[in-house]
């Protein structure tokens, strides 16, 4: 699999990906709203437009073989409170699309960005965390990933995967992340981009963990 279509590659995890996707020769097409403002790697084609067009999906698409998305329901600010600043479902609708535009070009795989408690991972979070997150605009999220989570366990003829993502963070690579189907083992507290970016391109390129949705941590750092 050479060509690959990333949506979300002008946000912090997303230029992860395109930089080493790029390393690892793969010719990727990123689907930006403003080209200008986005540092992409050499070879990496941005294509102007937005998941929220399904038309703007289907011209970018067109060629590739896998998807990566790395999408987010953005705040002002990373501070809980913050006001949320993407429309309601964002993801959620995205994915839609994204998964129609695969059934009719034909695509069979993609990698999605996920969160620890989306979707029935929910029951499994700590119940002084359910009620942070409740009170705190970080709901939003929850709610437009576990909306995607539901869209994609859907979807009939596409090999997917949900990456859920611990807390994430900006340090540093620290070594291969850990990952494993939630309730087996017990995860760590941190991932930060650059390896979780690095653990989605894997999962494309090894087609691993098809159709399900592990959770991804640092074991250090």
């Amino acid at each position: 699999m050479s060509n690959l279509l990333v949506l979300g590659g002008n946000g912090r995890t997303g230029a992860h990906v395109l930089e080493y996707a790029a390393q690892r020769g793969h010719h990727v097409r990123a689907l930006v709203r403003n080209p200008d403002k986005v540092q992409a790697p050499a070879g990496v084609e941005l294509i102007q437009g937005t998941p929220a067009n399904i038309e703007d999906i289907r011209r970018a698409a067109e060629g590739t073989e896998g998807v990566i998305s790395v999408l987010a329901n953005a705040r002002a600010s990373d501070n809980p409170w913050a006001k949320p600043v993407s429309p309601p479902m964002f993801m959620t609708d995205a994915a839609r699309r994204t998964l129609t535009v695969m059934g009719e070009q034909g695509i069979p795989r993609i990698v999605l960005t996920s969160t620890q408690g989306a979707g029935d991972d929910w029951a499994r979070l700590n119940p002084l965390v359910k009620a942070f997150i409740k009170l705190s605009n970080i709901k939003a999220g929850f709610e437009d990933h576990t909306g995607v989570d539901r869209v994609v366990r859907a979807s009939s003829g596409i090999d997917w995967t949900l990456a859920r993502a611990v807390a994430l963070t900006d340090k540093p690579m620290s070594g291969p992340p850990r990952a494993a189907v939630a309730g087996t083992e017990k995860p760590g507290t941190r991932i930060n981009r650059a390896d979780l970016a690095r653990f989605l391109l894997d999962t494309l390129e090894k087609d691993t963990w098809i159709r399900k949705a592990p959770l991804v941590w640092n074991t250090r750092g």
